[in-house]
């Protein structure tokens, strides 16, 4: 009863130190500091309206709140002096 088993689970640990705490090769992603901050808005919608934004989205390869993002982008550009 007191052998270790050999079953080796999900985490299990690196056997050195240096693959323990190195951090990953892969570049750091790319982040838009505009896209880092997001505000959530609500609005009300009948439900026919809401499935022909689903359908255009769906149609156009693009998510909602993608397609809904850059459709108020364009209805309201950023000022000169405004972060986009």
């Amino acid at each position: 009863m007191s052998e270790r088993s050999t079953n080796r689970g999900f985490a299990l640990r690196p056997g050195d130190a240096e693959s323990w705490i190195r951090t990953s090769d892969a570049p750091p992603r790319s982040v838009n500091e505009a896209a880092a901050f997001t505000a959530r808005l609500t609005i009300d919608i009948t439900p026919a309206l809401r499935g022909r934004i689903k359908v255009a989205a769906f149609q156009r390869g693009a998510t909602v709140a993608d397609m809904l993002r850059e459709l108020l982008a364009r209805e309201f550009p950023a000022d000169a002096g405004e972060p986009s």
